[in-house]
């Protein structure tokens, strides 16, 4: 615990739980800003530098064409939201991307692909050399591909892979409404060839769907169940993109993702909390809200695979205007 901070006497030191019960959750979330957001912050500063930011990188090595029908996403064969499809990037390319990111301070580097499932053959063998080539740079390397086989875990894992991402989306109850092509136990069965490959998971949601506060309770539930906690928690905002099913849906409060930021920052203390996809849509004040609530990783570059992202400058300018640094690589 943080030595000669001013947090009050009667706080009590977090733990780390996975038998958290929805109606514990409920609570939390359920708690007036004000004071959910000052224990959220008192648990971050006990377990990571309160004035540090990992910063992250995402990039579309394969883009469009997914068959699945995911409500959200530009990127699904189902929709015509005028994103193109586009075969699996060169390694060397990607590699160079890679490059150009440590430049910038990057410690992580995200790799995604609009796939199903990750396919077998030359296509995933290109992806292990993209996946070596960005480990040897010393960076943390990320892939997002899709539903994994126990042996492919085990391939990305020989490789040098840091972490596989692999979102929850939202509540059990609610994922149906969302995406009809696969059943919450596929992204479960994934999480699990992950983990037993050890590989560290990346899982989190999207907010701003559609989706009941009970539904933002339930999918935080279900990812401080998962034993060990995802070592990185992705809390993401709807983009709306016309030409999907979600283009209409009324934004959400800014407030209901510090809520749910500050609640994930007490149900899962150690765990990074990544401000993700919908940050252009924020002000700064918002963001600066959700550092407050424990958020304490960012993506930077100016596309999150397909959707608008603040740009460097944006980024920098905040940071230095918060007094906030990024983290060094492999830093904790």
């Amino acid at each position: 615990m943080m030595t000669g901070s001013l947090v009050p006497t009667n706080a009590s030191v977090s733990v780390l739980r996975h038998d958290w019960q929805r109606s514990e959750v409920e609570s939390i979330y359920r708690t007036p800003l004000p004071s959910l957001v000052f224990r959220a912050q008192t648990v971050h500063r006990q377990h990571h530098p309160q004035d540090r930011v990992q910063t992250c990188q995402l990039l579309s090595i394969k883009t469009g064409g997914c068959p699945e029908d995911c409500g959200y996403c530009p990127q699904s064969a189902h929709y015509d939201a005028g994103v193109g499809r586009e075969g699996l990037l060169d390694p060397q390319h990607v590699v160079e991307v890679a490059k150009e990111a440590v430049g910038r301070g990057v410690t992580r580097f995200y790799m995604g692909a609009a796939w199903r499932q990750a396919p077998e053959g030359r296509e995933f063998q290109k992806v292990l050399e993209m996946v070596r080539g960005v480990s040897a740079l010393g960076l943390e390397v990320c892939c997002t591909l899709g539903m994994l086989s126990e042996r492919q875990a085990e391939q990305l894992k020989e490789a040098g892979l840091s972490a596989y991402n692999h979102n929850l989306d939202t509540s059990p109850e609610f994922y149906g409404s969302i995406i009809t092509t696969r059943v919450y136990g596929d992204r479960l069965r994934t999480l699990e060839a992950v983990r037993k490959a050890g590989i560290t998971l990346c899982c989190g949601g999207i907010l701003g769907m559609g989706e009941r506060e009970e539904d933002r309770i339930g999918l935080l539930q279900q990812l401080a169940m998962l034993n060990p906690h995802p070592e990185s928690v992705p809390i993401n905002m709807l983009v709306r993109v016309a030409g999907t099913p979600l283009a209409n849906t009324p934004p959400l409060d800014p407030l209901e993702l510090v809520r749910a930021i500050a609640t994930a920052r007490i149900l899962m203390p150690a765990s990074r909390v990544r401000l993700a996809a919908g940050r252009k849509q924020l002000s700064q004040d918002a963001v600066t809200l959700c550092f407050l609530a424990g958020a304490n990783s960012i993506f930077v570059g100016e596309k999150l695979l397909t959707t608008p992202n603040p740009g460097r400058d944006e980024d920098e300018e905040l940071l230095d205007t918060l007094g906030m640094r990024p983290l060094e690589s492999h830093a904790i």
